[in-house]
């Protein structure tokens, strides 16, 4: 997570969502930097609600918006199972080796989710805590240059991403009706993300 106090902004991370390459390049710039370890790095909005929201309350001006970037669902579950087929991962609970991802994807689908498979959502993440606000503004990881290009304008400078956290490829071939499944049990998910395609405000 990081806050820009003269543009009001903050920008939230989700994982597998391209944060860690702007981060990166957004970190000099930012009057508060939280990451490292993922607890920290990743704040949900319901956490920054209870915990941040209050400590940057006390700057005087306008309220901080708040921005996070989503990514398409498919592609984001496909990118926790490669994360999670590196051979570094082989023989632990979270490992995909030897896991097609139909079988992933079954599981994840599943009332009983394994470890490799126990994912939440980004509709989830992105959930405010009771009684307060949610994100202001929702760029699409796959429109990354958007969010550079809003993120160079707030803090008048340019910017450059480097590619970090690069997986391994592999087949994400679904069968139909488990991909009909899917996009069914994440309906608030390609919800949240196909807004997130409009203008920014």
């Amino acid at each position: 997570m990081l806050a820009f106090v003269a543009p009001r902004l903050v920008l939230l991370s989700i994982p597998k969502t391209g944060t860690t390459a702007l981060e990166a390049a957004l970190a000099p710039r930012a009057e508060m930097v939280l990451r490292s370890r993922p607890e920290i790095k990743h704040l949900t909005m319901g956490q920054y609600n209870l915990r941040i929201a209050p400590l940057l309350g006390k700057i005087p001006g306008p309220r901080f918006r708040v921005a996070a970037i989503m990514r398409e669902p498919l592609s984001w579950l496909g990118s926790w199972y490669r994360y999670r087929l590196r051979p570094q991962n082989a023989g632990k609970p979270n490992s995909t080796v030897g896991i097609s991802f139909e079988g992933f994807i079954q599981d994840y689908l599943s009332d009983h989710r394994p470890p490799y498979a126990a994912l939440g959502r980004q509709s989830g993440f992105l959930s405010p805590a009771a009684g307060a606000q949610g994100p202001d503004i929702l760029f699409q990881y796959e429109q990354m240059d958007v969010a550079l290009r809003f993120f160079e304008d707030a803090l008048k400078t340019p910017l450059k991403l480097k590619r970090v956290n690069v997986s391994p490829t592999a087949d994400l071939t679904l069968e139909p009706g488990t991909a009909a499944r899917l996009r069914e049990a994440l309906a608030e998910d390609y919800a949240l993300w196909e807004s997130a395609a409009r203008p920014v405000p």
